[in-house]
């Protein structure tokens, strides 16, 4: 069949596989009896991390042969592998682009696309959407971006266990019905305990009246009971409820075991000086500029974090984000913390752990929560019941970065800084971590580029852009629909910043006056009267 053939038949597919198995030593990764891929599919393909999502790409692009099963490609495929930044003059993004451009010169019917947007920028990202929204072919896109098969999928493809289960819509739509399997799981279950607890009490009953007619009536003597034949009535009738009972006993043998949900406990931690943290300012940023050399990444900024914040840091690759944060770590002049704040790092370095100690071990280590708490926080990380004794060396790099950030989260410290914490972890894990920061008392500033992420977790967005800072109260999407500022409002932003660094000067001019304070003063007085004019 050729592709002009296939583009005229809506009905026809590009692609068919069925009884693929594939194993990894002894592990059967992959058992999915069929699938069919049809013109203009556009398919999300989901899962937890390690359960074959690049290996089913591979073998649908014939770049790995499975051991059962075979696939018939009807019409011309391309794979999009994971990319890795390897030329130094160019971007992340740039290779990127420049990757998906060439893929498609080629013109496929069916592109395979593996995790596309790893490492990229929200501009970059929103590139590859419109490329591919526009695009006439078909795909099959691997991804850990929620925002992006929100935008492109009209299908989504999920493996569990070596299944591989088809969801029609996009990742939210596929959200909504997996809560609807939850609540239908929650109802079977409760369902199956009421018949369990039935027919168990049935069986108790059954058993206690097959014990009571071995016994003689008490208003029959030894000798009437053998004149009337009690015994053998009374045999007779034992046998009669232990064949019952047994009945009874099978009926619950084959009654269908449904497993419980697990219900996650809510989350409570002691933090360290909590009560002069809350709400109050625990990092000042007062006229910091950024620099790399000659150089300039952002021009003098100020502003403040209170505790209890979540503020995101976004912008462009190579803007200054992580600059920004080693500069608040290393409190740099223009950075003043408060001495109630405590503030634990995550960088993608896994040194913190020791592989050789278990999960549980591992975080126990460097926390002073209780037990408990450690425990609801890692099966928070889906590491529940045994999983916690589990040795680090066993667990996959997704699993040992959960580790890592179980550790910190639970460390004795109120500020969480976080650079990229959703790189490596599958959606379940993005979403785990998401439940626990918004739960979270203490403070969280952190780099992302992932825009669900962001939207959920962050109440103040601060974006590097065009070597400006800009803070933005409020989350992502309401930063999205915000109209632009006009000169006006940013001018009387400006005035507003400079009132308030008048007036914290003034403060600890009262407190602690110096020279040098008095000098600062003056500065300021001096840029609002020139503002007034």
């Amino acid at each position: 069949m050729s592709p002009a053939q296939m583009k005229g038949d809506g009905c026809m597919f590009l692609m068919e596989a069925q009884h693929i198995k594939y194993y990894v030593q002894d592990r059967l990764l992959l058992d999915i009896d069929q699938l069919q891929v049809y013109k203009d599919a556009r398919i999300g393909l989901v899962g937890r991390n390690g359960c074959g999502k690049t290996t089913l790409l591979q073998i649908l692009a014939n770049k790995i042969v499975p051991e059962e099963g075979h696939v018939v490609r009807h019409v011309h495929c391309e794979l999009l592998p994971q990319l890795k930044h390897t030329d130094t003059t160019k971007s992340g993004g740039e290779v990127t682009q420049e990757y998906i451009q060439k893929v498609l010169v080629r013109d496929p019917m069916l592109l395979f696309a593996d995790e596309p947007t790893t490492n990229l920028d929200t501009q970059h990202i929103e590139w590859i959407e419109k490329k591919l929204r526009d695009w006439q072919g078909s795909f099959i896109v691997v991804s850990h971006d929620r925002a992006f098969l929100d935008a492109l999928c009209t299908t989504i493809w999920e493996i569990h266990e070596g299944k591989l289960k088809e969801y029609i819509g996009n990742y939210s739509d596929y959200l909504k019905q997996k809560e609807i399997e939850h609540d239908q799981q929650q109802a079977a279950y409760e369902k199956y305990e009421k018949k369990k607890a039935q027919l168990e009490e049935a069986l108790r009953l059954k058993e206690r009246k097959a014990e009571r007619a071995t016994k003689t009536p008490k208003k029959v003597s030894n000798s009437e009971a053998r004149i009337t034949g009690a015994k053998p009535y009374f045999a007779k009738k034992q046998k009669k409820l232990q064949q019952t009972a047994s009945a009874i006993e099978t009926r619950l043998e084959k009654l269908e075991k449904v497993e419980k949900i697990r219900e996650l406990p809510p989350l409570k931690m002691n933090l360290p000086n909590v009560n002069t943290f809350i709400n109050r300012i625990i990092i000042r940023i007062e006229d910091l500029a950024g620099r790399i050399g000659k150089r300039i990444l952002w021009n003098r900024a100020s502003f403040q974090l209170r505790g209890g914040d979540k503020l995101a840091i976004t912008g462009p690759n190579g803007c200054g984000k992580t600059t920004l944060v080693k500069k608040i770590m290393g409190q740099e002049p223009g950075v003043t913390l408060s001495p109630s704040v405590k503030i634990g790092y995550f960088s993608q370095n896994l040194n913190i752990l020791d592989l050789d100690k278990t999960i549980l071990d591992n975080v126990q280590s460097s926390s002073k929560q209780t037990e408990t708490v450690i425990r609801t926080v890692l099966a928070r990380m889906h590491f529940f019941r045994e999983d916690v004794y589990k040795p680090v060396s066993v667990l996959s790099g997704g699993e040992r970065v959960k580790v890592a950030l179980t550790k910190l989260f639970l460390s004795d410290i109120n500020t969480l800084i976080l650079d990229e914490p959703t790189n490596f972890l599958d959606m379940e894990a993005v979403e785990a971590l998401e439940s626990l920061l918004k739960e979270y008392e203490g403070s969280v500033i952190f780099v992302s580029h992932d825009r669900r992420f962001i939207d959920h977790v962050a109440t103040r967005i601060l974006t590097i852009q065009d070597q400006k800072l800009e803070l933005f109260e409020g989350t992502y999407q309401q930063m999205k629909q915000a109209p632009p500022k006009s000169s006006r409002d940013t001018q009387k932003d400006q005035y507003l910043l400079l009132e308030t660094k008048i007036s914290a000067v003034l403060s600890r001019l009262s407190i602690e006056p110096s020279q040098e304070l008095e000098m600062e003063f003056q500065r300021l007085l001096k840029e609002k009267r020139d503002m007034n004019r």
